[in-house]
């Protein structure tokens, strides 16, 4: 008759300690997205938004304004929304859940202002007034780029990060944990044995900030 084991038997360590499919999967796909979000609102934020012409002196001048000259949201949001991407893995439970509303906040409002600038032509007012020195100088001939709405988008990809990470942040890893990936408490290190016939030892817990006559 054969003997069972009742010993476990060991699992290989990539088993034990794989994150969730689903978990990885969201963690690449809202770090590109968060990531290439936030670049896209920085870069087209940079960009001519309107243009129109202005009368100067009995003459016409071309005006434009970019992004930030029509509005700052957009570029304050974005890095907002990118520093609480990777905020997400510094904090976990409900601080993690915090910072993930706040990433998708950031995300929907940068969307929102870029759409609205889109039209506004205050920042071409504004610029018309500087150029010819007469505040009620208005711009005629105002038109609008595609920036503002490539800038929407990029916001939006943030907002999918943010959404993504509330979803599925749980599951996701953080930084400074005190468990190892497999989830078990790590062990703690013994402090070195102290011999008190060897001064070297004893000069050795000394530097290390402990009291060598401690466990006398």
């Amino acid at each position: 008759m054969g003997y069972v084991s009742a010993v476990p038997v060991p699992q290989p360590r990539a088993a034990r300690a794989a994150v969730p499919t689903g978990g990885r999967r969201s963690l690449a796909a809202a770090l590109l997205l968060g990531a290439l979000g936030a670049t896209v609102v920085l870069l087209s934020a940079g960009q001519i938004w309107a243009e129109g012409i202005a009368s100067v002196g009995g003459g016409t001048v071309s005006v434009e304004a970019d992004g930030s000259a029509v509005t700052g949201v957009p570029t304050a949001l974005a890095i907002v929304g990118l520093a609480a991407l990777f905020a997400v893995f510094a904090v976990r439970r409900t601080g993690r859940t915090l910072v993930a509303a706040l990433l998708a906040l950031s995300g929907a409002g940068a969307a929102l202002a870029a759409v609205l600038g889109a039209t506004d032509s205050a920042a071409l007012d504004a610029e018309a007034a500087r150029i010819s020195g007469d505040t009620a100088a208005a711009v005629a001939g105002l038109t609008h780029t595609a920036w503002p709405y490539v800038t929407a988008a990029g916001a939006v990809l943030i907002l999918l990060a943010g959404l993504l990470a509330l979803r599925f942040g749980k599951s996701w890893p953080g930084m400074g944990g005190r468990y190892e990936r497999s989830g078990t408490p790590r062990t703690a290190r013994k402090a070195p044995t102290v011999d008190p016939d060897r001064p070297e030892d004893l000069w050795k817990a000394l530097d290390r900030g402990e009291d060598p006559t401690r466990g006398e």
